[in-house]
């Protein structure tokens, strides 16, 4: 089979495409025919050797995906891998396999995985997320966000959602009852702000702390808190702004996750896919061999929805 391989840490063009063994599933172990893999940004920090936990060399990335399970020829996506879905076959553990519903594409079901248990564990699980809170999301229209719009606007709660480009806030629009705003304006959160009647947010969803999170202090309701699902480095904030709003910093990370909270997690993705208020939206599609160029791009621009690669 062809796969992407990784032999040392360094910038995408490490991703190397090669031949290997086709792999064998024993028991407790499911191999699937691969039609689509996600790319997560936390797969960029790995094979750039800056996450904290690194895999033996070599490795073939990619923990989302989905394709046809070879034993019973059934539709399926995988949340997890056991040597990487950037290739044309994947083992997985039996948990790790999950039905693919009936009007969604390969691509669509690799998006689900790690970006829709990510975005429930962190407003529900993490931030105790409730009906008619006000949240703001920053970023809505990137490959988490979107899943976590769509989870909060399922639960009933009161949204906002921010975007870099106008492609990117159109799609954020289309997604519901969303109000839009555009982040690379300097003077969005104050305008965010006074769409909450001046007093705030309950909840501040932010995938990038390093660059907004000092802001996002400011623009806290009383004991609000910010959710920190992404970060590309560190940051200096001013606590007295913390102090002022009685508010909370929350950190998650979904390794960290307990396996009943990750179960429960993909039980509820599960439960809103079937209902038909989940819609994963692909925002783009490249051969396994661009698998360089995905990384490049998942880095460089605005998303807009998941980025998959397809065998």
């Amino acid at each position: 089979m062809r796969a992407v391989r990784v032999h040392e840490f360094g910038d995408p063009d490490v991703l190397l495409l090669e031949e290997l063994p086709k792999p064998e599933p024993v028991e407790g172990e499911v191999l699937v025919r691969v039609q689509a893999a996600g790319v997560n940004p936390a797969e960029t920090y790995v094979r750039a050797g800056a996450y904290s936990e690194l895999p033996t060399l070599p490795y073939t990335p990619g923990a989302d995906g989905a394709g046809v399970r070879m034993d019973t020829g059934e539709r399926v996506y995988v949340t997890g891998s056991l040597g990487g879905t950037y290739a044309e076959y994947a083992l997985c553990r039996e948990e790790d396999v999950r039905p693919l519903p009936d009007g969604l594409s390969y691509a669509q079901g690799a998006a689900l995985g790690i970006p829709y248990t990510t975005a429930y564990r962190a407003l529900f699980q993490r931030a105790l997320a409730v009906a008619g809170e006000r949240v703001l999301i920053h970023g809505a229209s990137g490959g988490v966000g979107l899943p976590t719009m769509q989870l909060a606007l399922a639960a009933g709660l009161e949204v906002t959602g921010t975007a870099g480009s106008e492609a990117g806030r159109e799609l954020v629009a289309a997604q519901g009852d969303v109000r839009v705003l555009d982040h690379r304006d300097p003077s969005h959160l104050e305008a965010a702000i006074e769409h909450t009647g001046g007093r705030g947010f309950d909840l501040i969803v932010e995938f990038l702390a390093n660059a907004n999170l000092g802001a996002d202090l400011k623009a806290l309701a009383p004991r609000g808190r910010v959710m920190v699902v992404g970060s590309r480095g560190p940051v200096e904030i001013d606590a007295r702004d913390l102090m002022n709003a009685e508010g909370a910093i929350l950190g998650m990370r979904l390794p960290n996750a307990r396996p009943h909270e990750v179960e429960a997690a993909r039980a509820a993705v599960d439960a809103g896919l079937n209902s038909g208020v989940l819609r994963p939206v692909v925002g783009r599609e490249l051969p396994l061999a661009e698998a360089p160029r995905a990384h490049r791009l998942l880095m460089e621009r605005p998303a807009l929805g998941r980025l998959v690669l397809v065998p």
